[in-house]
């Protein structure tokens, strides 16, 4: 027999279950010098990237014995990319000690993933998440940022949430970011990320690749190894491949 009890609401505030979307850092190493290092070299020129999103420390790549680890500098060190990191998973007993120290919440049900969609998370070790579970509709695309003019040494745009599709060239030393595909109907002579935010589907389109940089998701390769001679100048289309060894990037010859 069921039982049915009157109740009353407080008047002042409410209590549901929500589900937060966060970026995910996974750590593979306890070297905060190293990380420094690598975050500059992936978005020192790059201030605005994460706009003040929520961070969950991801530590399950870490290995079960790994040393101390400085979560006061770990987290000083990612509030200067506009993060705001709120929580830990995967940590040992002692890391774990250390990171509720810190002020960091345990957040075990973590789904980190990556996106295959344009409007989603990042490049190597950052992913989306969602906690506690995978359950947040994802918004709508935006359309593609559109540029005109060509771009000089020094001058940057990123396509936040979307693709790009450039009708002029983007010139040695300027670059070109977005989190969906990226497209140049001209030379591409300058650096071209595409998948910003972990987007491993996303492409980059060139009418003629001579590219400093490109990337996809984090993977990336510079113009310290040639083009092939099938790609060099020519349309090409560039994209992930996953492989027994990780991802890689594969550049191929548009057919006219």
């Amino acid at each position: 027999m069921s039982v049915v009890i009157a109740g009353s609401a407080p008047a002042s505030f409410e209590i549901k279950s929500a589900n937060l979307p966060l970026v995910a850092l996974r750590l593979k190493s306890t070297n905060l010098s190293l990380l420094a290092d690598d975050l500059s070299r992936q978005y020192g020129d790059m201030p605005d990237f994460f706009d003040n999103e929520p961070l969950v420390i991801d530590l399950t790549s870490l290995p079960h014995d790994a040393g101390d680890l400085d979560f006061d500098a770990l987290l000083t060190l990612l509030r200067r990319y506009r993060v705001v990191p709120i929580a830990f998973k995967g940590a040992n007993a002692d890391l774990a000690a250390g990171a509720r120290a810190a002020g960091l919440v345990a957040t075990p049900d973590l789904v980190a993933r990556k996106s295959s969609a344009p409007h989603e998370p990042l490049a190597p070790g950052i992913e989306r998440g969602v906690a506690p579970e995978d359950a947040v509709m994802p918004p709508a695309s935006l359309p593609a940022l559109i540029i005109e003019k060509p771009l000089r040494s020094g001058q940057q745009v990123y396509a936040r949430g979307r693709d790009l599709v450039m009708l002029a060239m983007v010139n040695a030393g300027a670059e070109v970011i977005a989190d969906g595909h990226i497209h140049v109907y001209a030379p591409l002579r300058g650096k071209a990320i595409a998948g910003a935010r972990g987007n491993v589907e996303a492409r980059i389109f060139a009418l003629s690749l001579e590219a400093e940089l490109i990337s996809i998701a984090g993977i990336y390769r510079t113009s310290e190894k040639a083009l092939p001679a099938e790609v060099r100048r020519q349309p090409t289309q560039v994209r992930l491949v996953a492989g027994p060894e990780g991802d890689r990037l594969v550049m191929e010859p548009l057919q006219s």
